[in-house]
């Protein structure tokens, strides 16, 4: 099995049968679209706790991500994710990315290596958030870097799965895909329920802390 592999499975993976993610995260996953959203509470890279309930009234974007992940850097890397992340800041949009892989694991990072990337790569998030125990990632579900959820200003999950129609590390992929992230915001700021709610994620696995 070569490195990619080993690191990442993409979503044809699923189709054959095989989990994105690790039994613990699927069997305690509480997200459902249409149901509110799971509350959560995590530090983010400048030490402050942050809560789902601080941005209440407002739409919330919920980023799981892994610098090392090749389908993470072909949306960084071209500035895809950077320019998506502004996008909706420009409407009032709060974008959470969250890292949870823990100590050890591919992706893991301090807050102070998280302020880095976040600047090295232009990126705009309104925070990023830490979860080295990966209790967000058991309650969202989060199978996959990048998987995306949106969360309405009710506090109501609208969207969750992939962040685009386009499953490939390859940069060309980008060419035309449809980006179901800024399609579900948008609806929703036209006040129009969300036509595709749901996705199949794809990317590398989350690497999961051990179920405490």
């Amino acid at each position: 099995m070569t490195g990619l592999s080993r690191q990442c499975f993409i979503i044809g993976a699923a189709f054959a049968g095989l989990s994105l993610a690790t039994g613990s995260a699927s069997a305690q996953a509480t997200a459902r679209i249409g149901q509110p959203a799971p509350a959560f509470q995590a530090v983010d890279a400048e030490g402050r706790t942050r809560s789902l309930s601080e941005f209440a009234g407002k739409t919330v974007v919920l980023e799981w991500t892994n610098h090392d992940c090749p389908y993470v850097r072909k949306h960084y890397n071209s500035a895809t994710m950077q320019t998506l992340q502004k996008d909706m800041a420009k409407d009032g949009v709060v974008w959470l990315s969250v890292i949870s892989s823990p100590p050890g694991e591919q992706g893991h990072v301090e807050a102070a290596k998280a302020r880095e990337l976040t600047a090295q790569r232009n990126a705009a998030p309104t925070a990023v958030l830490l979860d080295p125990r990966s209790a967000m990632a058991r309650a969202y579900g989060a199978q996959t870097t990048p998987h995306m959820y949106v969360i309405d200003g009710k506090g109501t999950l609208a969207y969750m799965g992939a962040i685009d129609d386009k499953p490939s590390a390859a940069a060309s992929s980008l060419d035309g895909a449809r980006s179901y992230v800024r399609q579900a915001v948008a609806e929703l700021k036209a006040g129009k329920p969300v036509s595709q709610a749901s996705t199949k994620a794809y990317g590398c696995a989350v690497k999961y802390a051990p179920a405490s």
